[in-house]
């Protein structure tokens, strides 16, 4: 039987910010596999280090020590041209706000991603908005969406490259409690149905039902959470 190879290898990381009697351990060994078509949640506090965790995961920052592999491909060592195309390629990103293009429409949101540089198999802008029930606003631009229609157009601009791994901030922190659940919902149909392997950070406990496994961050370590609880 082929093993699939994981969407995102954190192994042993830790990450210590600031100098001398200043530094803070933002995260402490923490070691982390993510198959392709898996929703991970990662709950904990606020400065628990689950932003750090985004961050060194989506190549923004290296870590301290350990290693880091998206898509089997090892992120030590490589030039700074190569982790901008690994992240423009290969790592899709959401943000709380959407973080779209003022100017431009729900349609030409996914296709600017796909003019900064070759993407080997992008999905059709036009199809994968109407796979998120975008397509009936595909020409309107951000102040004329909803909160909830302006995360849906930003989970389809981070997946039109095809990433092998998605990474999700507080996806429902501005919505109400049933676009939350379409939300969360969405965001675990695309990495089942598409193979990506994703990353979620939220607060919302109510939208863990949608996770394939639930993490807690505390003080920089992970650790696996009881479903039951959930």
């Amino acid at each position: 039987m082929t093993r699939t190879t994981p969407g995102l290898v954190l192994d042993g990381v830790t990450l210590t910010l600031g100098d001398g009697d200043e530094t803070v351990t933002a995260l402490d060994d923490v070691s982390l596999s993510v198959d392709p078509g898996e929703l991970v949640a990662i709950v904990g506090p606020s400065g628990s280090g689950k932003s750090s965790l985004l961050a060194v995961a989506g190549a923004l920052v290296a870590p301290t020590s350990g290693t880091v592999e998206v898509g089997g491909t090892a992120l030590a060592g490589l030039s700074a041209r190569r982790l901008t195309a690994l992240r423009r390629e290969h790592i899709g990103f959401v943000f709380q706000s959407g973080n779209l293009v003022p100017a431009l429409t729900a349609l030409d949101q996914l296709r600017l991603p796909l003019t900064f540089g070759k993407v080997s198999e992008p999905r059709d802008p036009a199809t994968l908005l109407a796979e998120v029930g975008m397509d009936h606003r595909a020409r309107r631009r951000p102040h004329q969406l909803s909160g909830g229609e302006r995360q849906r157009v930003g989970i389809a601009r981070a997946l039109v490259t095809q990433p092998k791994l998605l990474l999700v901030d507080e996806p429902t922190a501005a919505l109400d409690r049933q676009r939350s659940q379409e939300i969360v919902g969405l965001l675990a149909r695309e990495a089942h149905e598409h193979g990506v392997a994703a990353v979620m950070v939220t607060h919302d406990h109510e939208v863990l039902h949608h996770c394939d496994r639930v993490l807690e961050m505390a003080d920089g370590r992970l650790s696996q959470v009881d479903r039951s609880l959930s």
